[in-house]
């Protein structure tokens, strides 16, 4: 049992705790494998009728994972960064399966790892201080935890564009793109918590009680350009595409896609257009598992890593450098399937 994850069992609710404040409850392997276990015994227990996940001090609700092991352990043998893919993919995917209702808490920074954890939940819980994110192309990696999946499935391109630009949408933006389902202030939640605990089989009632209308969603304003701009799923169009429109938003979402990794981009476009094809979740994790072990072995992401959050110059020096580099050969090796041996593989009993 790890302190960065508090587990407990209040009257028929599972409680799931994140609680690494000074990392924003960023997931290391123990605190994944630790929130795995536990939702194995109550899926088990017929009296643990709902499971909450939020966090505990500090702000939240998660940043993501631990990146800069995932760089280390790609500068050596990748074999580390492999343990935490594979368990946080389990976990993903036993949230996306689970048999009783799962409600995440996203009271804060909803990134990466945390839009793992939140967005297979069958409630998803936003307030004033959300801000979800999938900014990985910033760091030379790819909108893994299922990233494929859901922003595949999103509206008029709105997965491409959160995914190449990084683009952080509030608790309005969630709710619009049912990302969240309900919109509750920070100073409701702990009245929404104590009356799921009193009564975890009237979920209905409590969020009824407790959701207000959410604030205007900014992003609807911009679909159109987000759906013309960004259509291609070649790298190559979205960037003539913003080149040649001369409005202030087109020019500076060109300005941030600019120093995004190019290969990072084009992972990413690939991962969502065949993601959008996949018939089951498990399908998913098991081709992300295969492209995590071989991007966090890439310059890109070793360098991206540092330039953010180890030296914290902010000047990543991206090889390939422009999205022309990036070759067809290149994307092929990293999307190759693994063999069966090495695949990853979901909890038993709940594929598919």
């Amino acid at each position: 049992m790890t302190d960065d994850v508090l587990i407990s069992l209040e009257g028929g609710v599972g409680r799931i705790r994140l609680n690494r404040p000074k990392a924003i409850h960023a997931l290391t392997t123990g605190m994944c494998e630790v929130m795995s276990q536990a939702l194995l015994k109550w899926r088990a227990d017929p009296a643990v009728q709902a499971v909450i996940i939020d966090h505990a001090e500090g702000r939240g609700f998660c940043a993501g994972g631990d990146v800069v092991m995932l760089a280390r352990s790609g500068d050596a043998d990748a074999e580390e960064a492999k343990r935490f893919f594979f368990a946080e993919y389990r976990l993903n995917h036993l949230l996306f399966t689970y048999p009783k209702p799962t409600i995440a808490i996203m009271d804060g920074i909803t990134m990466g790892g945390g839009v793992g954890i939140s967005l297979p939940c069958n409630y998803r819980v936003a307030t004033e201080n959300t801000r979800l994110a999938m900014p990985e192309t910033g760091i030379g990696l790819f909108p893994d935890v299922g990233g494929g999946w859901y922003l595949s499935r999103l509206p008029q391109r709105v997965g491409q564009f959160m995914v190449l630009t990084g683009a952080r949408l509030d608790a309005g933006e969630c709710h619009y793109l049912h990302l969240a389902t309900h919109y509750v202030e920070q100073s409701g939640l702990p009245a929404l918590i104590e009356r799921i605990l009193k009564a975890p089989d009237r979920l209905q009632g409590a969020f009824g009680a407790a959701s207000m209308t959410p604030p205007e969603a900014r992003i609807e304003a911009n679909l159109p350009q987000i759906s013309k701009l960004f259509a291609s799923d070649r790298l190559e169009d979205v960037v003539a595409a913003l080149d040649a429109d001369e409005s202030d938003w087109a020019r500076g979402e060109r300005g941030t896609l600019g120093t995004k990794s190019p290969l990072s981009c084009k992972v990413s476009l690939q991962l969502l257009a065949e993601g959008a094809a996949r018939a089951s979740f498990a399908d998913e994790m098991r081709a992300e598992y295969a492209l995590a072990a071989r991007v966090v072995r890439t310059h890109d992401f070793r360098e991206g890593v540092r330039a953010l959050l180890i030296d914290k110059d902010n000047a990543p020096q991206w090889d390939p450098a422009t999205p022309e580099e990036v070759t067809d050969e290149m994307l092929e090796v990293l999307f190759a399937p693994l063999p069966d041996s090495e695949a990853w593989t979901p909890f038993p009993e709940t594929a598919p």
